[in-house]
């Protein structure tokens, strides 16, 4: 009895919730001119969902490289960088102080390279016409070779120098856009301050962690759909970690996407749906569905051609249809415009009323 009376208190908040609704004003059609749908079972996937994270599969965290003060950020959050493209500038004032010593040093080493092979020059000449001895010809060429060395030795100087410099100009790794500003103008950063995130636009997939047991499944199957809102996009290839994090017992698996998928951006999160068989479902078009509050309900034709308003128990959302749980048999006729069935069903209290 107490189970009969929640129903019926249910049903009756439910259609006092929808006659309070605006509706459209009263039409002519009857219950036979509505359009309907037949429910049927239908095969579906059995399958378990997961939350996925989307990223770029082409992303850095871009860093300082040598420490000293931000000068410029030259990309915010949005824009777009080609590849060798300036991102950030750091000011260079000492490392540029740096390659001018350097620069000094070799041009002293090479003059004193100069000299020295001048010197052995004229000790190898006179140590063949033997006016030297062979001592001081062998001092002539380890001064010769000591210079040779000490010019490489400034080189390489020369080379670090520059490639100090070089670190304070931060450039775009590869095309792409800025996700994320970590400096500002004026901070001072050291070697491996995170200066912006960037990523590739183009290639994306997603980042899920499973049970092993779920890791397992996708590894056989090879494959997985990521669940969008209602739309569902296959995977073009998987790749499941083969070691499990030791904090959490869980295994990643990245889910990669189609080249031409778009309206996905870095960060979202969206479902993982791995396939475990098939399985028979009641579905119905979500357009059919009349929703108000935390009520779902449909417009049912019954045998009469009676229009009834039959409240459901709803399970996933896939495609532009739903899955019907409770409320509704196979070869029950649904009606799918709402709006037209409401209509038939106040016609009879609109004509009494007059």
């Amino acid at each position: 009895m107490r189970t009969r009376l929640r129903v019926a208190r249910a049903q009756g908040l439910l259609l006092a919730a929808l006659w309070a609704s605006p509706l459209p004003a009263a039409g002519t059609g009857t219950a036979t001119d509505l359009a309907v749908e037949v429910v049927g079972a239908m095969s579906a996937p059995a399958e378990r969902r997961f939350d996925g994270i989307v990223e770029a599969v082409e992303h850095a965290t871009l860093t300082a490289q040598t420490a000293g003060r931000v000068e410029r950020v030259e990309r915010d959050v949005g824009m777009r960088a080609d590849a060798g493209e300036m991102l950030v500038r750091i000011r260079a004032a000492e490392q540029a102080a740096g390659r001018a010593a350097a620069e000094a040093a070799l041009r002293q080493a090479s003059a004193r390279a100069a000299e020295a092979q001048s010197q052995y020059t004229r000790m190898k000449d006179m140590y063949e016409r033997r006016v030297v001895a062979r001592a001081t010809f062998d001092s002539a060429l380890a001064a010769r070779d000591s210079a040779s060395a000490q010019v490489e030795a400034a080189r390489a100087g020369l080379a670090a120098a520059s490639e100090g410099e070089a670190y304070t100009m931060v450039r775009a790794p590869f095309a792409g856009v800025v996700t994320r500003r970590l400096a500002e103008p004026g901070e001072t950063v050291a070697p491996g301050t995170p200066l912006l995130e960037f990523a590739a636009l183009g290639a994306q997939r997603v980042l899920v962690d499973l049970s092993p047991g779920s890791a397992a499944q996708l590894r056989a199957r090879g494959a997985a759909s990521v669940i969008d809102g209602d739309r569902r996009i296959a995977s073009s290839s998987v790749t499941v970690y083969p070691a499990a994090d030791p904090a959490t017992g869980t295994v990643r698996a990245r889910v990669d996407l189609p080249a031409d998928t778009a309206g996905l951006a870095p960060g979202q999160h969206v479902k993982v749906a791995i396939a475990l068989g098939e399985r028979r479902q009641l579905t119905i078009p979500q357009s059919a569905l009349v929703e108000r509050s935390e009520l779902r309900a449909v417009y049912v034709l019954d045998a009469e051609g009676r229009v009834v308003l039959r409240q459901l128990r709803l399970g996933r959302r896939d495609g532009g249809r739903v899955e019907v749980l409770a409320g509704l048999l196979a070869g029950e006729r649904v009606a799918v415009d709402p709006v037209a069935a409401a209509r038939v069903v106040r016609r009879p209290a609109a004509q009494a009323a007059q």
